[in-house]
């Protein structure tokens, strides 16, 4: 079996989830899945970054101690794996002494020993927003362009990582692909962002300042600087060196990161990893923003998307694994999956009626109940049984737009070609009209059955609830309504 590592960036913990975190896990959980059933060996990763300044200033405002206050956000991060039905294999949390704390400090000792940290005092611009030292060349009109907020003037003494040591090998790396990064426009970025020079980075704060974070193992006047221990993770989640998880999955396959975190997984964490004399990662998949009709999902605007609510709010009409599915659905299919996409409870219900209610839905009960009102005593569909070259054309033609898609990181390209073989099979219907008594009505009926299979067998990786679904219908020949009409 081949390996494929999987890691989603890993959340941070100074506000509860929000559905612009849930489309990069649901973007990972169906490359995990797809691999499943490509027969390749996942591994699929993800967690919460839980130290630094935001973190601790958020739990001061709740009375609450750091740990406190981690242990609630994390605890809702990680029920996401139920009410979204993910597939991840493991979580891991930063704020873990056990599993996370022995590995940081360990590589910290290597970048030491390999000569690749010093400590200076340093005068500079702090983005609190970011957690990060940004240089004034960051700066639109004078504030962080992603925060858009004025950086704070900052005075101390820090250890610091030579990433202009790496700066020559990582621009190699990104312009000959060693790292692929997806979409196109991203690796252009980092690459002018890498001619405009590579400065050494801040990789500590004073222990006095920041108290929360991993202690520096050989200074304790020194906490880890939060970026430096949370990219971490993702060797810290499969152990380090002596394991065998470690020893068998890694480096990384892909990669799903947020747009706003590019430079620290394009740049630094290679850099890193260059250090440690470890493979890179093969591919970094960085995703937009969901805004939400129209605007920047914003805590002061009162827009932020919560996807517990989301599911809470449609539960009451329709039943829990289809609101889930249907979320899956509307996520991957009308948000792009590299560039902003935009989400309106609108759009969701109308896209719910629409492609799943009466689309797929629709499609399924009329299928089934027509193959158990003829009496056709069918066996579970085989694909090689079909005699229409037509039905038998356009299924191998689906299946290879579909896998060229999913191979290209398009999931809404590839649920676009399932929609085109639900297009097709009501298509099939109105022109054969198998309800009518006729000699070939068996063989159209098995032909939709068959059409219906392959659908359920695409939509595997995207609805998995409702995939199984399908197949239980099919096997028991009793129609169920799958997607309950929103009124």
């Amino acid at each position: 079996m081949k390996k494929f590592y999987i890691t989603t960036s890993i959340a941070y913990t100074n506000a509860p989830p929000h559905i612009g975190f849930v489309l990069e896990l649901l973007q990972a959980d169906a490359l995990a899945r797809y691999h499943r059933i490509l027969k390749d060996d996942v591994f699929f990763l993800t967690g919460t970054d839980e130290h630094g300044i935001k973190v601790a200033r958020a739990a001061e405002k709740e009375n609450k101690t750091p740990q406190e206050f981690v242990d609630t956000i994390a605890a809702k991060f990680k029920a996401l794996k139920n009410i979204l039905n993910l597939s991840n294999n493991d979580f891991i949390r930063t704020s873990d002494k056990k599993r996370h704390f022995p590995v940081v400090k360990e590589i910290w000792l290597e970048f030491k020993n390999n000569g690749d940290l010093y400590k200076k005092k340093y005068k500079g611009l702090y983005c609190s927003g970011c957690e990060a030292f940004i240089t004034k060349k960051d700066l639109i009109d004078g504030k962080c362009p992603i925060h858009q907020k004025p950086p704070e003037k900052i005075e101390e003494e820090n250890y610091f990582f030579r990433l202009s040591k790496y700066s020559k090998q990582i621009e190699k790396i990104i312009k000959e692909e060693e790292i692929k990064i997806i979409p196109r426009n991203r690796k252009k970025e980092m690459l002018n962002f890498i001619k405009n020079g590579l400065e050494d980075i801040s990789f500590s704060r004073p222990k006095e300042k920041l108290k929360w974070g991993v202690p520096v193992p050989d200074d304790n006047t020194q906490t880890i600087y939060v970026w430096a221990d949370a990219l971490v993770n993702y060797i810290s989640g499969l152990g380090y060196k002596d394991s065998p998880k470690f020893k068998k999955y890694w480096p990384p396959d892909v990669q799903c990161i947020g747009k706003d975190i590019q430079k620290f997984h394009a740049i630094i964490w290679p850099a890193m990893l260059l250090s440690l004399k470890l493979p890179l990662p093969k591919l970094i998949l960085v995703h937009g923003f969901i805004t939400v009709d129209g605007q920047k999902m914003s805590k002061s605007l009162g827009n932020v998307i919560d996807p517990f609510y989301l599911v809470e709010k449609y539960s009451s009409l329709i039943s829990l694994p289809v609101t889930t599915d249907a979320l899956r659905y509307f996520l991957l299919s009308q948000i792009s999956p590299t560039e902003d996409g935009d989400f309106t409870y609108e759009k969701f219900e109308e896209k719910y009626n629409s492609d799943l209610a009466g689309g797929l839905g629709n499609l399924i009960s009329r299928i089934i109940t027509m193959a158990v009102k003829s009496n056709y005593k069918y066996q579970m569909p085989d694909f090689n049984q079909t005699q229409n070259s037509k039905v038998k054309i356009m299924i191998n033609k689906i299946c290879k737009d579909y896998h060229k898609a999913l191979g290209d990181f398009k999931f809404n390209e590839a649920l676009f070609t399932i929609w085109k073989l639900i297009s097709f099979c009501d298509k099939y219907i109105e022109k054969t009209r198998p309800w009518e008594k006729t000699k070939n009505q068996k063989q159209i009926i098995n032909d939709l059955l068959i059409s219906i299979d392959q659908i359920a067998k695409l939509l595997q990786p995207f609805l998995p609830e409702t995939s199984e679904k399908i197949k239980k219908q099919i096997k028991s020949k009793k129609s169920e309504l799958l997607f309950p009409r929103l009124r």
